[in-house]
């Protein structure tokens, strides 16, 4: 049975003014932006460590901080294709979104892990 192809809506404004001020925030000088799919990303050494796709902001962490993060009422394993989680990336809920400490603090440890992976070329 086919898989259903994703909806590629665009991130709302608002979204991607919080990503950018966040990234602004505890980003780091190894922290490049660049698009994916038309979405923003940040990435580190080439790594994805954190972006948003349609309302989505996910971000890669771990796998102890994993389970804390999907533990939290709306977090979810990160899909593009419906099935398809993608290894270690996990959609924060949206209150966690709406607190500027507690999203800067989960960004940090997505990006300090990510920093711990070998770099891509």
């Amino acid at each position: 049975m086919p898989r259903e192809m994703p909806k590629f809506e665009k991130s709302p404004p608002e979204l991607v003014e919080q990503f950018n001020a966040a990234l602004g925030r505890v980003g780091t000088p190894d922290t490049t932006r660049r698009a994916m799919f038309g979405y923003p990303c940040a990435w580190i050494n080439g790594n994805m460590a954190t972006g948003l796709f349609a309302k989505q902001w996910w971000l890669r962490v771990d796998e102890p901080d994993r389970e804390v993060l999907l533990a939290l009422p709306g977090a979810h394993p990160f899909e593009v294709m419906p099935g398809k989680a993608m290894g270690r990336y996990v959609t924060m809920p949206d209150s966690l979104v709406a607190d500027t400490a507690a999203l800067d603090a989960w960004l940090e440890k997505a990006l300090a892990f990510t920093r711990t992976l070998p770099p891509k070329r």
